[in-house]
């Protein structure tokens, strides 16, 4: 990612959520303006996973290292997912952090993985390569599995709840633990979190047409 790509007009990306374009603007408010929708971080152009992704690597990355995400803003914008993208992005997310983090975020991680698996079994062949990422990152963490297996949690969940409670959890202990292992590529890492989740929820081709890059002009609500 390039910084210099960066147009001019365009708000330097902040923390948080703000108000308005004069108090700041953070990857999804951005990416809310380029998907032609009102000024929010929560627009509707994006999965809502891959969205809580894109704000908690936004809010943990460091100031400098803000501005290299800015690139990524519009690979967002288009990528709405369906059911399956809670699984794959989960998955996806969880498979890129859990050689390297913490085992404290090792083990909730595997546990998610475990359920995503499980369910991944269910939804073969639509789902068969994340069921293998999800294999091959338990693989890479048998101490973690072993600690499940112990704890007796594998009992089965079904899709919804995975979605609306694992999922979050997954891609929130991902970024916890790049944070929490005080990596000197700590900006790297968390980006390439995020390149991982925009993987795994393809856009269709007719928002990749549309959205390619940053505009050079600044669209008239960042003039506001």
């Amino acid at each position: 990612m390039n910084p210099s790509r960066i147009p001019d007009g365009i708000p330097v990306l902040s923390p948080g959520r703000h108000r308005t374009p004069r108090r700041g603007a953070c990857f999804m408010e951005l990416a809310s303006v380029l998907a032609g929708e009102r000024w929010s971080d929560h627009p509707s152009c994006t999965h809502p996973l891959l969205a809580h992704l894109a704000r908690l690597v936004n809010d943990y990355t460091s100031d400098d290292g803000r501005q290299q995400l800015a690139p990524l803003i519009p690979s967002v914008v288009g990528r709405r997912g369906n059911d399956r993208t809670w699984l794959a992005v989960a998955v996806a997310v969880a498979a890129q952090a859990i050689p390297d983090v913490p085992e404290t975020k090792q083990r909730p991680l595997a546990a998610g993985l475990l359920q995503a698996e499980r369910l991944c079994a269910d939804a073969e062949p639509d789902l068969a390569a994340t069921r293998r990422e999800a294999q091959l990152a338990l693989a890479t963490v048998p101490g973690a599995v072993a600690w499940v297996d112990r704890l007796g949690i594998r009992s089965r969940i079904d899709a919804k709840t995975f979605a609306r409670r694992c999922a979050p959890t997954m891609v929130r202990c991902a970024v916890d633990g790049v944070v929490a292992s005080a990596s000197p590529d700590h900006d790297g890492r968390l980006g390439a979190l995020l390149e991982a989740g925009i993987a795994a929820c393809p856009a269709p081709d007719s928002e990749i047409a549309r959205v390619r890059e940053i505009p050079k002009t600044a669209p008239s609500v960042l003039k506001a």
